[in-house]
């Protein structure tokens, strides 16, 4: 049986976190299979007039033609594999919607990180829904009110956890996993989301 943690009430955003959804030898096995199957990839973003490579490893999947752009870039999606289509099915029972697209990010130590954003692009239409399948080492990810710097509330994501957002959540609200200075296992994210208005 699954049990949620008890989140605190954020205005204009609806948060479920399962920090026990998968159990840990799936989970285990999944983190080795992924980190070893997944065609990793570093890109470059233009930021402030200067290039930089992104601080984690990534890779995106998704149906034909599920193309997304973020970080300033559009990425073309790589076809599912077996793996990626079993782990998107029980999402999707889970959330209760289908799903076409995964964003895979390797974080490979506490120096690898994503910063502020809020996924509202347009190609994912209204009041889209994010699930956050975390794998492998806890990092923390925070959240803050869009035109805050304040972090509002901090949660530690666990290795075989499930995080979903949806509602005005992304409207309303940014997150983040900071760089840190303690020791992290490496840590696999998948964030699986319905791209409605394919570039």
């Amino acid at each position: 049986m699954l049990f949620h943690d008890p989140l605190p009430t954020l205005d204009n955003a609806e948060l479920d976190y399962f920090p026990d959804w998968l159990d840990r030898d799936t989970a285990d096995t999944w983190f080795e299979a992924l980190l070893a199957q997944t065609p990793w990839q570093q890109p470059e973003l233009f930021i402030h007039g200067r290039y930089h490579r992104t601080p984690r490893l990534t890779a995106w999947y998704g149906e034909p033609g599920a193309r997304y752009r973020y970080s300033g870039r559009l990425h073309e999606p790589l076809s599912w594999t077996p793996l990626l289509a079993e782990i998107r099915q029980r999402v999707e029972h889970q959330v209760g919607q289908p799903l076409n697209a995964v964003l895979l990010n390797y974080y490979r130590d506490g120096q690898d990180s994503m910063g502020w954003h809020n996924d509202a692009e347009p190609e994912l239409g209204r009041d889209p829904l994010i699930a956050s399948l975390s794998l492998g080492g806890c990092r923390r990810f925070d959240l803050r009110r869009v035109g805050s710097t304040r972090i509002e509330y901090s949660l530690t994501l666990a290795h075989a956890s499930l995080l979903v957002m949806r509602g005005p959540t992304q409207h309303h609200w940014q997150h983040q996993v900071a760089k840190t200075r303690q020791a992290c296992a490496p840590r696999l994210n998948l964030t699986f989301r319905l791209i409605r208005f394919p570039l």
